[in-house]
């Protein structure tokens, strides 16, 4: 697809106005939604003995729900269809299909369409049956929450009726003799906040962040495919467990405290935040560090340590949200011919990265360029937040000033890539010319000149 030069050059400079962040969200819906009927196409188009009759009768099922919820409330049915993990789900799915090895593989990973329908048909009201596979002893409901079941029980039959689910869990299995009595079913509750809570002890919500809008941001600790195939992240970030209460409320505060930060400058950065982010992805933290990353199969999901304060968040929120603006365009758009092979120098990193890595981190620490240079103007941050502001404004600045060199020489760009960096180059220009105090350029300088020498040394 060709993208307007002016759509390039917004998301090149301040990172996109409203119409160019509508173009990346609708185009990574649109992506859902094909991936989706991609899903069931492939499902009817299988071989036999691909798929068990009952696993594709199952899909059917299913799918025949989820499309009842989208005729009953289709926001509210939107809103799992479109949620992060959907999309990181119907990818494996596929993928799962496509592989060779016993149809158990793709009917499982198929069976999750059950969590999904029941999702959307609890938030669009209806009065309905299904039965939800349970995974690693878990019940998910994605955006509702999971609730724990016995080890051995392959589903759980969920029913639900306006805002109350039940789920009724089998008892554990005896060692010997008739199977015991069904225990009594687990009620679920949507409550005024729309939080869906339980009285019983192995519910746990999937718990909210609240816009000024009324738009809820999801904290996510319970959905199975809210982590790689591989139980890790791309980044080697594992996911976090339950969070403890005392971590939902650093969640809220740091968040709270987080908005005036982002509304710095204007209301750009929050409108890219409302615009582009549609939940959290705790991560465990690093004794060290705090750590973040982005999916591209999660257009949405932002992973996160828990932030130690409101300004940590939303400098991750900048810093990842650009990565989540160049993964959705370079999804619409041919950026570049460029390989996979690791050359380039980035001065961010001690090893060297492909052409779309160094991309992907020059873009990204342009948005911090900005970022920072907002904290270190306002006049309502104390000093030690505007000095160390500046601190990372310059080092940033001079990161990305030693990075355009690489993007702008390369004959890789298309011509709309070349537009885009053009723009990143013109607004990095513009960043210059603001002077900051008297030694943090010298510094900032001096720190990526010596990761440059360090990286010729290494490679002489």
């Amino acid at each position: 697809m060709t993208v307007p030069d002016d759509v390039l050059r917004a998301l090149g400079g301040s990172g996109g106005d409203a119409d160019a962040l509508d173009l990346l969200v609708a185009q990574q819906r649109r992506r859902r939604l094909l991936t989706l009927r991609a899903l069931l196409d492939a499902v009817a188009e299988a071989p036999p003995g691909a798929l068990p009759p009952a696993a594709a009768a199952r899909v059917l099922a299913d799918w025949r729900l989820l499309a009842a919820a989208e005729r009953a409330d289709p926001a509210a049915a939107r809103r799992v269809v479109h949620y992060p993990m959907t999309g990181a789900w119907a990818e494996r799915a596929l993928r799962a299909l496509a592989a060779p090895g016993p149809p158990r593989r793709p009917a499982a990973a198929l069976a999750y369409l059950g969590a999904l329908a029941a999702a959307a048909a609890a938030r669009a009201g209806l009065r309905f049956t299904a039965d939800v596979p349970v995974h690693d002893g878990l019940l998910a409901l994605p955006t509702l929450g999971a609730c724990t079941v016995p080890a051995a029980c392959p589903a759980v039959t969920v029913t639900g009726d306006g805002p109350r689910l039940w789920l009724h869990i089998p008892a554990p299995a005896a060692p010997a003799g008739p199977p015991p009595p069904a225990g009594r079913p687990v009620e679920v509750r949507r409550g005024p906040d729309g939080v869906w809570r339980s009285a019983a002890s192995g519910w746990r919500p999937i718990r909210a962040l609240w816009r000024e809008d009324g738009r809820a941001v999801l904290i996510d600790d319970a959905d199975p495919h809210r982590d790689e195939e591989r139980r890790s992240n791309p980044y080697g970030l594992s996911v976090s467990g339950v969070l403890e209460p005392g971590q939902h409320a650093r969640w809220r505060t740091a968040w709270r405290d987080a908005q005036p930060w982002l509304r710095l400058g204007g209301g750009e950065r929050a409108a890219g935040v409302g615009a582009l982010l549609d939940c959290f992805v705790p991560l465990t933290r690093s004794p060290t560090a705090h750590s973040s990353a982005t999916r591209g199969d999660a257009f949405g999901a932002l992973l996160s340590s828990t932030p130690r304060s409101g300004l940590e968040l939303a400098t991750t929120l900048v810093h990842e949200l650009q990565h989540a603006r160049l993964l959705a365009l370079s999804a619409l758009t041919v950026l570049h011919t460029a390989d996979d092979s690791p050359r380039y120098w980035a001065p961010w990193r001690s090893d060297p990265r492909p052409f779309d890595g160094l991309f992907q981190g020059a873009y990204a620490h342009l948005g911090l360029a900005d970022f920072h240079l907002g904290v270190a103007l306002s006049g309502g941050a104390p000093p030690a937040v505007r000095d160390a502001a500046w601190a990372d404004h310059c080092r940033c600045r001079q990161q990305v000033a030693a990075a355009l060199p690489q993007l702008l020489g390369s004959s890789r760009l298309t011509r709309q890539g070349r537009t885009l960096v053009t723009a990143m180059a013109a607004h990095h220009t513009r960043l210059t010319r603001h002077p900051p105090p008297d030694g943090h350029l010298a510094r900032a300088t001096a720190y990526v000149e010596t990761a440059r020498v360090i990286w010729r040394r290494q490679r002489a």
